[in-house]
């Protein structure tokens, strides 16, 4: 036996460790990312319903951990890393943010205060609404007590906006997890000398309506009184821009409230009603709702100002083409101009994506555990994620080759089950690419097959992008050596690309490597960030 069979520099299957690699949960070995990169993660990805290899509660307990290192390294530091994700719209929501700032308000250690002080002037920059605020409430209670400073920024989350605008959340969002606008009023005690919001305040604590208090909150009042008709609430909504949540339930069937409710209805509310407004007969072929949502849709300005996430409009667009929601009993007939408009709304979303000019293998990670748990909370599984992100990259770039990679029980790295090349392209709709993924046969994940792949074929690949959650352990060889073997026999400086779409430890790619990059998936600026590191 030759010992270098035993020990080599250049070749070593996935289950063996490489230097400066640690065991993944999946019982391989992959490169530990910072905690800088794992709170990136974490802000964009979530971990509330955990990975195929961990649970919710470890997942999330982990990310904690790291959440809590870098505050204690740097927490002003941190706490501007939440703001920039937040307030750039870049997450699929908000929870983690919340989360994470409700840590850093209740940092201790060194450097505490200015971590808290930075976290409690943060707060309305990142929870801008009151659902946001009510989420606060509850993390940040299960953290700390509620001392002076904390009941000094919730005081001023509703002083320092207008007092229409502080109306609107109070009618729309009247309570949420377990928390009202009236329990943090209680606790917070602001203080102002407007006639107009004191008398808000009033009616929110006591349930004592005046002549001062906001248009809105009389219109809310007047909606809700018995015996209300759809024109009159119709009217009401369009003279004081009553939402949607501010309506009873039994005036939610309306054609004439929801005509109206239309007109007005914010970006990110509309695309999250656009199955009931067509169940209720609003949204149909050639209608004028049809077309005014095709507008919305198709307005680049509105879609980025709403910071509406592309993962909210795949969501959308995944849940309107079934015809019936996840929940409960609704259903419609979808219309093919939304179906459309929704598709092409995706790509808004994102960040303008200038082409490369390189040529690409974006390699999908397929596997069984890819299609386990759901990206940020969503429907989503990590396995659609990454056909949706795969095809933003390829519907910009003009060389490009989408593929998607298991190994199976048995199986060798060459034959067609371990290696497949996908159908995806930009004359797809988007729903169909994410379909794509469904059917192939899932197995061991070998994250080094598409280099290996490239060079078995000869195909001169300038970069290769992979999307994968990192739980790699199947292969004869590491992917970065894999990597650099192609390196080293093409004689193409290739870089590599890991879209880590699982808020775990591991990535793929070596941080030491400045050929290789590790980003967030579905990150809404990852597929600029992506061309950018490609380009050079």
């Amino acid at each position: 036996m030759s010992y270098a069979k035993l020990f080599s520099l250049r070749r070593n299957p996935q289950s063996e460790p490489i230097p400066r690699t640690v065991p993944n949960s999946a019982g391989g070995h992959a490169f530990p990312v910072s905690d800088w990169t794992r709170l990136d993660r974490f802000l964009v990805l979530g971990s509330e319903v955990g990975s195929y290899y961990a649970g919710p509660v470890v997942l999330t307990r982990e990310n904690a951990q790291a959440v809590l290192r870098c505050l204690a390294e740097d927490g002003p530091r941190a706490v501007a890393a939440i703001v920039a994700v937040s307030e750039a719209g870049r997450a699929p929501k908000q929870d983690s943010a919340i989360f994470a700032l409700a840590l850093a308000a209740s940092a201790e250690g060194e450097h505490a205060l200015a971590t808290r002080r930075a976290a409690l002037a943060a707060l309305p920059r990142v929870c801008r609404t009151a659902t946001h605020l009510f989420q606060f409430a509850s993390a940040v209670e299960a953290m700390r007590g509620w001392g002076r400073g904390l009941r000094r920024a919730v005081a001023h989350w509703y002083v320092a906006r207008p007092v229409e605008a502080l109306a609107y959340q109070a009618v729309k969002y009247r309570s949420r997890n377990g928390w009202s606008h009236r329990d943090l009023l209680r606790l917070a005690h602001p203080e102002t000398g407007e006639p107009d919001r004191v008398a808000l305040f009033d009616w929110i604590c006591r349930g004592t309506l005046t002549e001062a208090a906001p248009a809105l909150v009389h219109a809310f009042a007047s909606v809700q009184a018995p015996g209300v008709n759809g024109a009159s609430a119709a009217a009401m909504i369009r003279s004081h821009g009553l939402p949607w949540e501010a309506l009873p339930t039994e005036l939610m069937t309306s054609r004439a409230v929801n005509e109206a409710l239309i007109e007005r209805m914010p970006v990110g509310a509309l695309v999250r009603q656009l199955g009931r407004l067509t169940a209720a007969g609003v949204l149909a072929p050639f209608s004028e709702g049809t077309e005014h949502v095709r507008a919305v849709l198709s307005d680049r300005k509105r879609i980025l100002e709403a910071r509406l996430h592309p993962m909210a409009l795949l969501m959308a667009l995944k849940t309107y083409a079934s015809g019936h929601g996840e929940r409960g009993r609704l259903s419609w007939d979808p219309v093919s101009a939304i179906v459309e408009a929704l598709n092409a709304a995706f790509y808004t979303a994102f960040a303008s994506v200038k082409p490369t000019g390189k040529r690409l293998v974006l390699a999908l990670d397929v596997s069984g555990s890819m299609g386990m748990g759901h990206v940020a909370g969503s429907s989503l599984t990590p396995r659609e994620a990454a056909a949706a992100m795969a095809l933003v990259t390829a519907s910009t770039e003009e060389h490009w080759q989408v593929v998607g990679f298991t190994a199976g029980a048995g199986a060798r790295w060459s034959q067609d089950a371990a290696l497949t090349a996908l159908p995806i392209g930009p004359s797809m709709r988007l729903h169909a690419a994410v379909a794509a993924t469904a059917d192939l046969p899932f197995g061991g994940t070998d994250c080094s097959l598409p280099m290996r792949w490239a060079l078995e074929r000869n195909v001169q690949a300038d970069a290769f992008v992979v999307y994968t959650d990192s739980e790699t352990w199947a292969g004869p060889v590491h992917p970065v050596e894999a990597l650099r073997e192609y390196r080293r026999k093409t004689g193409i400086d290739a870089k590599l690309v890991v879209v880590g779409l699982v808020s775990n430890g591991f990535s793929i790619a070596d941080p030491e490597d400045a050929g290789m990059l590790d980003v967030v998936g579905f990150d809404a600026a990852a597929p600029a960030l992506i061309a950018d590191f490609i380009r050079g």
